[in-house]
């Protein structure tokens, strides 16, 4: 690509209409996409009905909405203008929206008609104007504050039109609220240098090319989508796709089969339920199975026969795989690598917009996230002597404004001489290479002084088969595990046990009740031998005292993470 002349989204704009024009840009599946340089008109009419509304320079203008075309138009609209974007995560809560619309003191809101109501609640007195992402009409406040409901208002003409706004690269972009994992959101500041330098300086590690194709799964608002997902394609002439309906493999598979997608990015869970579902059960489903997979040169057979089938189902063009959000567990990456799978791992935080380490496909070290990216620097901050451990800390132009209204914090996560602090622990090898051990907060140290880390031990129960996802917590000194089971299976095997049983209506209700309670006990069984076998695997001080069952879904941020507070410190206090 060629270099910005600012990096400013304006410049972006002007940048990638001159260069790319008529190619595709954004688009839906089974739509024409729109082109860059229908993208560019798009964002100058919408720039020119915020402008009527009021909306200045340094303005935030909030942005809630799906996946879609119009959300990248809108995004270069507010930016362009030199005005600042919030997007807001659709899984939020109407709650957690209106204290996001109350503490940014957005001006104006730009929302999809599918999340209009949403905003049926108090909404701030700062709140001017909205207008509807589907195709940018006005539409009413008080409507929406009254029904939720989207109506469409003629829209005024101001008598006095001012120009738009001039970015600086050092202006307020966007500003991020994020859930985390801690329950507390907070707004990360990101200028237009923050996301264009490290977009710029992502492309060192992996190229990006007017040919490429994205098919975009991921949460737009969240900026590890947005910068990776969004702007670099943008800025290379790249095509990206999305999905009119939720990513379930039934809308995905014949989506990927259509765009024939170059490009994909992913979080762990997804490509781990790949695993679990279509790889796992065929290696381990009969005994001759369980007995040839333990041979390495047979397992390597079969993940690679696996691995091209999975391949195909994919589009069959992909050459990059993107994993990123939370650790890829050693089984799943262990299957991707003898697959010979073009995945990358990437390592970054919202605050650092976002990316901080990686690599391309070719290479990607095991368990490593990748080194770190040109014109960005990262150390562990005093590393253990024995091991090199220590917390995470980097600098450059991608690290955050701060935090909005909250100078104090912001203040906590750096040191005296500019470092972020990531709140992450981890370890780098003599080629450069970054190993994430997990989160500070998260380690729980032993009764004897050692370091144990529950992301590691959760990867070793989650590569059991049946299943879903775990969480390893400690009360009281002792190491408890939560695990939630692959029902769907259970359920099929409680199906099949009652239909081979051909009794009465009256004896199928006995039979019913007793298969349950025989359900119920194999559970139980099956837990108690996770533990054992779990246990075998792991070190003295990380054995677990007690392996529950955890019924319903963990519930999750949008990047898939489990929200811990909401059940270890739950555990805790009972």
């Amino acid at each position: 690509m060629q270099v910005l002349e600012k990096r400013t989204f304006r410049s972006l704009l002007e940048h990638s209409t001159s260069q790319y024009a008529g190619r595709p840009a954004l688009g839906f599946t089974g739509q024409e996409p729109m082109t860059y340089a229908a993208v560019n008109a798009a964002v100058n009419e919408l720039i020119q009905l915020l402008l009527s509304r009021g909306i200045a320079k340094g303005d935030r203008v909030a942005l809630l909405s799906q996946n879609m075309p119009n959300w990248g138009v809108s995004y270069l609209a507010v930016t362009s203008m030199g005005a600042v974007v919030v997007p807001i995560l659709v899984d939020f809560s109407a709650h957690e929206i209106a204290k996001i619309l109350e503490h940014s003191e957005a001006k104006s809101i730009i929302v999809s008609e599918k999340q209009a109501e949403k905003l049926k609640t108090a909404l701030p007195r700062t709140l001017k104007s909205a207008i509807l992402a589907d195709d940018f009409s006005e539409i009413s406040l008080g409507q929406l504050e009254l029904t939720g409901g989207v109506q469409r208002v003629v829209s005024r003409k101001s008598e006095q039109m001012t120009e738009p706004g001039i970015p600086g690269e050092d202006d307020l972009a966007a500003i991020l609220y994020t859930s985390g994992t801690t329950g507390k959101p907070k707004g990360v500041m990101l200028s237009h240098r923050n996301i264009l330098s490290n977009a710029v300086n992502t492309m060192g590690i992996q190229q990006v090319s007017a040919g490429d194709r994205l098919l975009s799964v991921l949460p737009l608002p969240h900026t590890y989508e947005c910068t990776i997902g969004f702007v670099i394609p943008f800025m290379n002439g790249a095509s990206v796709y999305y999905l009119d309906k939720l990513p379930t493999p039934a809308v995905l598979l014949p989506a990927m089969e259509e765009v024939k997608p170059t490009m994909m990015l992913t979080v762990p869970l997804i490509i781990e339920k790949v695993y679990q579902n279509r790889v796992l059960p065929k290696l381990t489903g009969s005994p001759v199975m369980r007995v040839l997979s333990r041979a390495k040169s047979i397992r390597k057979l079969f993940h690679k026969l696996a691995g091209k089938k999975i391949y195909k189902a994919f589009g069959g063009h992909l050459h990059f795989f993107g994993i990123g959000g939370s650790k890829l567990s050693a089984v799943t990456e262990r299957f991707l690598r003898d697959a010979g799978f073009p995945y990358a791992i990437g390592y970054g935080l919202t605050e650092t917009s976002p990316l901080l380490a990686g690599c391309g496909p070719k290479l990607t070290k095991f368990q490593s996230t990748g080194f770190s990216l040109p014109d960005q620097e990262i150390r562990i901050l005093d590393p253990d002597p024995a091991t090199g451990e220590g917390e995470i800390i980097a600098r450059g132009p991608n690290i955050m404004m701060g935090y909005y209204k909250e100078p104090e914090l912001t203040k906590t996560v750096f040191t005296d001489d500019g470092w972020f602090k990531t709140g992450d622990l981890g370890v780098i090898d003599e080629d450069g290479y970054l190993y994430i051990r997990g989160r500070i907060k998260n380690i729980i140290i032993s009764s004897t002084g050692e370091n144990i880390y529950p992301e590691d031990i959760e990867a070793v129960i989650n590569s059991e088969r049946h299943v879903l996802e775990s969480l390893v917590y400690e009360i009281k000194g002792k190491l408890i595990a939560r695990v939630h089971l692959n029902y769907e299976e259970i359920d099929k095997r409680y199906h099949e046990l009652r239909e081979s049983a051909g009794q009465t209506h009256r004896d199928l209700k006995e039979s019913a009740a007793h298969l349950y309670d025989h359900v119920q006990q194999k559970v139980k069984h099956h837990l108690r031998e996770i533990q054992q076998r779990v246990n075998a695997r792991l070190s003295r001080f990380s054995r677990l005292t007690l392996v529950e069952e955890q019924t319903e879904p963990f519930e999750k941020t949008p990047t898939k993470k489990i929200k811990r507070f909401l059940y270890s410190d739950n555990k805790k206090e009972s």
